[in-house]
């Protein structure tokens, strides 16, 4: 599929757009205003050549986000920050647009009237439209978009005094805006140079919460202004208030989305695991030897689909919440953030488990410490196997799998978790089949012991051989639940 910026048939047969003051290269990923660069982040540049290219409907927000936002998973709150840039940047009206209309609960429009249409020649691109004095500066052709240096950039000096700037801290110091509202102000106060408004926000609020927060804000929103400078939150030794405010704002904003993923996790995990417990038990009922019940395959499900959900609720909420906080050093935080998911699952399934075996039902199989120890490998293996194989996917977001990208990641994480699992096996801390083996032995249970299968594998009982083989179905089932359940994207609706 062409992204919103190229046609069919190649760059050179895309042509570029005039309307008012403004032209429009898609080729060479410029917006000119009388002559003048107007920066544009590339996601927020894609969406308006999309909504000019598509100006005689009005397109979904479900279109805008499969065509702009392919590769990453974000929230209904990215696309209205990315209307309201480009209303910014186009000097649009909220109330009587020009430019860019709402359609209510549909998506946007782009509904200025007079769009020209002409070839995009190079050596004319920057030229300045037929209103426009001939005393203008070209835009530079073929380079993405840099801010120019003029009053009110971020490569220029401010517009507006000091006085104007306090007015604007003020609102973005009030705990009792709405956070698009402050982000808004927070991408206005970038527009009049980040160092400067630093320098009078550590002036005008000090070493306050309130500051901290509009530290956060600042920071969260340089992402998406050109030319922002930096945001440190760490300086002088302090800086834990900023960190913990951005953290609780990023999860704030994610959460929509990372709660989605994190129960299609869940849900996809249970899923691979009812049906490997299934179909192991029916291949248990079916061994020379074997004493089970076709019961035997309901209740190898059920404890498939419990094991498979325990580990994704844990694992699955480190995976979201790295995707979620982290916009760099992705691979690393999805690792810790499993790791530390799945050992934390691990040890409360262990503790549970033994519980209910030893002071519900009277039973004391030998369960070891391996609960926390199968959390914290298979918890690392599935974040490595899901980093490596999204790895440069998502720009440090979310990634949204389709096609070979997601048999790709679904194949490479349950690669990495069935070598955990044979691992684990060899270590002496098999999978739910050693559980399962073990609470059979227990509870006397022939129907659920797994000795035809080791010696079908020609051993005499349950052994090592028969974990790892075991290990590394339950594992892969695990690690392809996880992704399939996890990497598929929302639908988003239109608020009323």
């Amino acid at each position: 599929m062409p992204t919103p910026s190229q046609s069919p048939s190649g760059p050179s047969a895309t042509p570029r757009f005039r309307f008012g003051p403004f032209v429009l290269s898609p080729r060479q990923r410029l917006l000119l205003r009388d002559g003048r660069e107007v920066p544009l982040i590339p996601r927020y540049f894609d969406l308006l050549v999309l909504l000019v290219q598509r100006r005689h409907e009005a397109v979904h927000r479900n279109d805008i986000f499969s065509l702009v936002w392919s590769d990453v998973v974000v929230s209904d709150g990215a696309l209205t920050q990315a209307v309201r840039s480009l209303r910014r940047a186009l000097e649009d009206d909220t109330r009587e647009p020009r430019f860019i209309r709402t359609v209510s609960r549909h998506g946007y429009r782009f509904v200025y009237a007079e769009v020209v249409e002409e070839p995009d020649d190079s050596r004319s691109a920057g030229a300045a439209p037929a209103s426009q004095s001939e005393g203008a500066a070209p835009g530079a052709p073929g380079r993405l978009a840099r801010p120019s240096p003029r009053p009110g950039g971020p490569g220029g000096p401010p517009s507006e005094d000091p006085a104007s700037i306090d007015a604007l801290l003020d609102r973005l110091c009030d705990p009792a805006a709405a956070d698009d509202d402050r982000a808004d102000v927070a991408e206005r106060l970038h527009a009049l140079g980040t160092a400067l408004v630093l320098a009078r926000l550590d002036e005008h609020a000090g070493d306050t919460s309130a500051a901290h927060v509009a530290r956060a804000f600042l920071r969260d929103v340089r992402w998406d202004v050109p030319g922002a400078g930096p945001v440190p939150l760490w300086r002088g030794g302090r800086g834990t208030h900023a960190i913990v405010a951005l953290v609780a704002l990023r999860l704030r904003h994610a959460w929509r989305v990372a709660g989605h993923r994190w129960l299609g996790g869940i849900a996809g995990t249970a899923l691979a695991g009812a049906i490997t417990g299934a179909i192991g038990g029916i291949v248990l009922a079916l061994m020379p030897g074997a004493s089970g019940s076709p019961t035997a395959a309901v209740v190898l499900a059920l404890l498939g689909a419990a094991a498979g959900a325990t580990g994704a609720a844990g694992i699955g909420a480190g995976l979201a919440a790295a995707e979620a906080l982290a916009r760099s050093r992705r691979g690393l935080a999805l690792v810790a953030g499993a790791t530390a998911g799945g050992l934390l699952a691990g040890s409360l399934a262990h503790l549970l488990l033994r519980w209910t075996l030893a002071d519900l039902l009277g039973l004391t199989p030998a369960l070891g410490r391996g609960g926390a120890v199968q959390g914290l490998v298979l918890g690392a293996a599935t974040g490595l196997g899901y980093a490596r194989t999204t790895h440069g996917l998502a720009g440090g977001g979310m990634a949204a799998l389709r096609g070979n990208a997601r048999t790709r990641a679904v194949l490479g994480t349950a690669a990495a978790c069935a070598l955990a699992a044979v691992a684990l096996a060899a270590l002496g801390h098999p999978m739910v089949g050693g559980l399962v083996n073990g609470i059979a032995q227990a509870s006397r249970a022939t129907g659920l012991s797994l000795a035809p299968l080791a010696r079908a594998l020609g051993e005499p009982e349950f052994g090592r051989v028969t974990a790892a083989l075991l290990g590394a179905v339950e594992g892969a089932a695990f690690g392809a639940g996880v992704v399939l359940g996890f990497a598929r994207r929302p639908r988003h609706r239109q608020k009323r």
